[in-house]
């Protein structure tokens, strides 16, 4: 082998290579010889060791690491396929799902329009039975959160991507901190503002807990840092375009010392299509949206919003697909999984 300096040397031996892993010598045997099972995650430890200090046999211990690797069947359940954000989470989840060194991962991916409670539980009873985990996005809504128990029960672990639930089968949640969120769209609109008179708050549904959160991150920093603002009732946009379209344009004929807008929810291209339709003269509101797509680079380059807060949507979908297959393997029991990454921000300088 080589040593820190790339200078060769004698052969890894497999005691080199067991106390390279943190391992037993037995246990690396068992990976070389494939005569007992071993956990997945404790078998890609010592290839990653075998790779680091040059062991001879680091070729056979990466096919049967790559052959002991079980099937992982994993079913996602998206909103609105019309809308891109969801549509490029869901290539990247495939993506991700047939890229994991943890599963041969067979993704599911299934799309809702309709978004009662009563239909997500439909689909996700129905995906559940085709897959072996699921990751969803959904509303926190009684009847949801018993069929996710329901199949917790049954062996069956949920996952939820973006907005948590809070049912008590949830096997983990894979986001960001909305509230931090929140607060850092209060911190743009107030910077960026001036003259801060008027804001109003847009969400897709209170339902939904990332939103909510958002919202009340959003709403604590005004008040700590601009206390005089007024804010305007909070309106709710179901992920709809035609209505986020319909309230933006009554909030900027109606509210005229606007002088911003927080879009903590769906239904922005309608606030978009609204805010380049607005008329007359005067100061635009300061306009703060979530999620980098075409349309919401588009409106930055265009000055028609100033700010997007994002998901990091390829890290999102790598660990999320790290967790439901680890999950899958290792069968852990350490309570619900909680990971939070970090919210990419983008303005017009950096698209």
């Amino acid at each position: 082998m080589k040593d820190s300096e790339g200078r060769s040397g004698p052969r890894a031996t497999i005691v080199d290579l067991a106390n390279a892993a943190g391992v037993s010598i037995s246990t690396v045997d068992r990976v070389l010889n494939g005569r007992d099972p071993v956990r997945q995650v404790t078998a890609d430890r010592v290839l990653e060791a075998a790779e680091r200090i040059g062991f001879r046999g680091v070729a056979a211990i990466r096919h049967r690491v790559a052959n002991s690797r079980p099937v992982g069947r994993l079913g996602f359940l998206l909103q609105l396929r019309g809308q891109q954000e969801y549509r490029l989470w869901g290539e990247l989840l495939a993506d991700a799902t047939r890229a994991s060194t943890i599963v041969h991962g067979r993704p599911v991916v299934r799309f809702l329009e309709d978004l009662s409670p009563e239909n997500v539980v439909d689909n996700l009873m129905t995906l559940s039975r085709e897959v072996d985990a699921v990751a969803l996005v959904a509303a926190d809504h009684p009847k949801i959160n018993h069929a996710v128990d329901m199949l917790a029960a049954d062996g069956v672990p949920v996952f939820t991507l973006v907005s948590d639930l809070s049912g008590r089968g949830v096997a983990g949640h894979v986001g960001i901190d909305d509230l931090k969120k929140g607060r850092t769209a209060g911190w743009f609109v107030k910077g960026l503002a001036g003259d801060l008179r008027q804001v109003a708050v847009l969400v897709g549904s209170p339902r939904y807990k990332s939103q909510d959160l958002a919202e009340a991150g959003f709403r604590t920093y005004l008040r700590e840092h601009a206390p005089s603002v007024q804010l305007v009732q909070t309106e709710a946009t179901f992920e709809e375009d035609d209505r986020a379209f319909a309230i933006t344009g009554r909030l900027l004929r109606d509210v005229p010392d606007l002088s911003g807008i927080y879009v903590a929810g769906g239904g922005i291209g309608g606030v978009i299509a609204a805010l380049r339709k607005r008329e007359g003269a005067g100061p635009r509101p300061i306009v703060v949206v979530n999620e980098l797509t075409d349309e919401t680079r588009a409106a930055l380059a265009d000055g028609v919003i100033q700010v997007v807060l994002s998901h990091p949507a390829e890290r999102m979908a790598r660990t999320a697909v790290e967790v439901m297959a680890r999950a899958l393997v290792a069968r852990f029991e350490g309570g619900r999984q909680q990971h939070f990454l970090p919210f990419e921000i983008f303005t017009a300088e950096n698209i």
